[in-house]
Order: C-alpha cells, then structure tokens, then sequence
C-alpha cells in the first residue's frame, strides 16, 4: 500500500456462496505443509494441477500481520479419487526447494469466513444493496480483493490509489481482517 513498508495481495474476489455452501458437506481439499517461503497460490496450483486435472484452487496462507507465507496451504480437488492419488503421490515431492508433507485437510471456517464477506460485502456503505458479485472467473465480475491490509487503513486511504483505475461504486473494509474489497463500475 502506498506510504508503508508491508506488501499486500490482489486478487478478484469470489462471492459464490452457493458453491462454498455446497463444498463444505463434502470437502476433497488436503493440506499442504512445509512450503518454502516463496511459493505463491500460482506455484502451488501449477505444481497439482500439471498432475490432477480435478484441481479447483491451491491457496498458501499468509499471515496478514506480514503479508509472508506462514509455510503451509491447501489443494482443492474436484475428484475424491484425484486427492487420495495426490496424498500419496505428492507426500515428499518438492515444490520451489522444500518437499511437502502432505495429509488431509480438516475442514475448518475458512469457508464461513468468507460466506461472511459475501454477507457483509453486499451492503454498499451508503445504505444500498450492491449487484453484480460474482465469482473470481464470471467476466462481470468488478470486485477486488487486496489482502495484507494494515489495520489503520481507512476506506478512503484503500479507494484513493484504486480510484486512478475508473468509477469506484464502494470499499469495504472487514473490521479486523486484515483485508478489503474495492467494488468498481465495470471490470475493464
């Protein structure tokens, strides 16, 4: 963010609650442990999805306080026969310098937590219902997702360096996220 030192992250955001509802009965994700400190979701996507081609989404976690990896994620499969292989076949295999240690994943709130931005992020800040949040892949889809957030941030300190990139209709700012979504008029 400009004026600090910490990076931050920026992806499309995903608001398909409807899928993450339907994930949560029967989750095919597995963990994925002792990643070195430079794999990013893209490396970690690209070293299953090369295997599997079940392969949804590969997710490294990072610790929003530093904006680094905390070393460990997760591969989600479309396939309940694609993840067994690939809890057996990957265990030990080396992404970037450092084998996996691979085992299943628990499913836990991570889904909850972001049904609750899907909740929260459709309230625009003056009071109206917003339309148009998509997934990440829907072509309509206008909002952003930046991650890494300071917690002194303010809506207006995260809409001014956006604002150069076209209409902003909102910014939302989870309290204690460490994260926020900027809603633009039109995707391009």
């Amino acid at each position: 963010m400009p004026n600090t030192e910490q990076p931050f992250r920026l992806n499309w955001a995903s608001f398909d609650v409807n899928e993450r509802r339907s994930d949560a009965g029967s989750d095919l994700s597995i963990f994925i442990g002792d990643l070195a400190a430079d794999v990013t979701d893209t490396v970690l996507d690209e070293t299953f999805s090369s295997k599997f081609q079940s392969v949804k989404r590969a997710k490294v976690v990072i610790d929003s306080n530093t904006g680094r990896s905390k070393g460990y994620g997760f591969v989600r499969f479309g396939d309940e026969n694609e993840r067994s292989k690939a809890m057996t076949e990957m265990n030990g295999v080396y992404c970037s310098s450092r084998p996996m240690r691979i085992s299943v994943a628990t499913p836990k709130k991570a889904f909850g937590y972001q049904q609750q931005y899907y909740s929260q992020g459709r309230q625009a800040s003056n009071g109206a219902v917003e339309q148009g949040l998509h997934s990440h892949n829907d072509s309509n889809n206008a909002t952003i997702f930046v991650g890494g957030l300071d917690s002194d941030v303010s809506d207006d300190d995260l809409r001014q360096p956006f604002s150069q990139f076209g209409e902003i209709i909102s910014v939302k700012i989870p309290l204690g996220k460490g994260c926020g979504f900027v809603l633009f008029a039109n995707r391009a």
